[in-house]
């Protein structure tokens, strides 16, 4: 059993240390720990702290590609060096990295093929109020989203078996971690959650400048992952309430001119068909959506093969 560690790093040479001392050197029932660390763009002397704490491993980016490319392009190399487990933590010494070998733990045990930790937000010290809501809220978002339920869908910190990895597409460029929420949901992958704690805050986050973007970012993600795997299910709900709205000044009409009410009325008339014709588009683009999404997994099982082809099985 191998684990590989990719660390996503941006200019971490200060704190970098401090994540590479920490991680555990064993973990029982993993055979072999190998860390990799993905330099997406640094300027700084990431690489060569990370070679004299004894990093074999890297993924190098000449320019920033941002976290998706990243876990993307860490995930590739690690699976094509014989990962059957990877572990995704930060380069800014966020996570607690003597709880990977619990984080792992559901995976060894066949319990789980995605382990996230949970940060328990309401207890971090240096999030604001305001901010501990929103992570509520968009948590409690993804999991609908997703069908299941998951206390942090935000933390960055989780490990992956390789039959998840293997079935996991990434293609959005802001984050990961939605997506892959939203995905593993639709494609029945085993979720677990392990509380963990955190560490105190380093530096401010370099994938967003503020909460409002970062909301709005993921906000995105999950309604454009949600899209992809139900969208008959979004589009039927549109179809339903402009349906109703559209029916509403047309019963109004038929109740004006049952009790003799003058005029003519032509504003509801033309309002409830506008809604209805909207409505019944809404249900044409949600079949085209339907299909499109058929044909998407019939396309990610050829997919599935291809890289099983190139992992092995």
């Amino acid at each position: 059993m191998k684990l590989f560690i990719q660390i996503p790093c941006l200019n971490e040479e200060q704190t970098l240390p401090a994540v590479l001392e920490t991680i555990p050197t064993e973990i029982d029932g993993v055979d072999e720990i190998e860390i990799l660390v993905i330099d997406d763009g640094s300027t700084d002397r990431t690489v060569e702290v990370a070679k004299a704490h004894g990093v074999r491993h890297f993924v190098r980016h000449t320019t920033n590609m941002g976290l998706a490319r990243s876990f993307r392009d860490g995930v590739d190399y690690a699976l094509l060096h014989g990962a059957d487990i990877v572990v995704n933590t930060d380069g800014d010494n966020q996570y607690p990295q003597a709880q990977i070998a619990e984080l792992v733990q559901p995976i060894l045990h066949e319990q789980a093929d995605i382990v996230i930790g949970d940060r328990q937000t309401r207890t971090i010290e240096h999030f604001s109020g305001f901010k501990k809501l929103m992570q509520r809220f968009g948590s409690w978002v993804a999991s609908r989203a997703a069908g299941l339920d998951l206390p942090d869908a935000a933390s960055g910190f989780r490990a992956y078996s390789k039959y998840s990895l293997v079935r996991l597409n990434i293609v959005t460029r802001f984050s990961y971690c939605m997506e892959t929420i939203v995905q593993a949901g639709y494609k029945r992958l085993a979720i677990a959650s392990v509380p963990i704690t955190t560490n105190a805050k380093t530096r401010e986050s370099r994938l967003f400048k503020n909460i409002w973007q970062h909301m709005f970012q993921s906000g995105s993600a999950i309604a454009r992952v949600y899209l992809m795997y139900r969208p008959m299910a979004l589009f039927a709900w549109v179809a339903v309430v402009l349906g109703a709205l559209g029916l509403w000044p047309l019963v109004r009409y038929l109740v004006l001119i049952v009790s003799g009410s003058t005029g003519n009325h032509l504003q509801s008339i033309i309002l409830g068909v506008v809604l209805l014709i909207t409505a019944l588009l809404s249900l044409v683009i949600g079949v085209v959506a339907d299909l499109t999404r058929m044909n998407r997994t019939l396309a990610e099982e050829q997919l599935d093969l291809q890289k099983l082809a190139r992992y092995g099985d």
